[in-house]
């Protein structure tokens, strides 16, 4: 068991989600959602987040259809996962993440009720949830 520790990015093209997780602990948090336009962040904001934390291991939510197969916006992540790497160097790993909005809203929703569901918490808990579902599947 290795000590990484873990940014994940719930990939959208208005917003994109960011978790913080420790390997150890197989936990995350919710840290922030950046706007982005057409699936493009403010890279400064993204770079400082890097710098703050320093992740051994980012992790990028794959969107795919039920079935499995990909969506337009499928590609846009994987673009997204290549800058990332491109441009600070950081491994990074595609995860499966069908389901993790849904769940995040029935999380918040749970806690909080309607008020809950702000787009950037919404963002924020799903980007958790793919943490959580990557740490699950390496010891699967």
């Amino acid at each position: 068991m290795s000590n990484r520790t873990v940014l994940a990015f719930d990939f959208g093209t208005k917003s994109i989600g960011v978790a913080i997780g420790q390997e150890i602990t197989g936990t995350a948090r919710p840290l922030t959602a950046f706007k982005a336009k057409d699936g493009t962040p403010d890279w400064q904001q993204i770079e400082k987040l890097i710098k703050e934390w320093q992740p051994d291991l980012v992790v990028v939510g794959l969107p795919l259809n039920m079935d499995g197969t990909e969506q337009p916006v499928t590609a846009q992540a994987k673009k997204f996962a290549n800058r990332l790497h491109g441009r600070f160097g950081v491994q990074i790993a595609l995860h499966d993440e069908r389901l993790s909005t849904v769940e995040a809203k029935a999380s918040l929703f749970d806690r909080g009720g309607y008020r809950a569901l702000n787009k950037g918490s919404v963002d924020a808990a799903s980007a958790v949830i793919i943490f959580e579902s990557w740490f699950e599947q390496q010891f699967s």
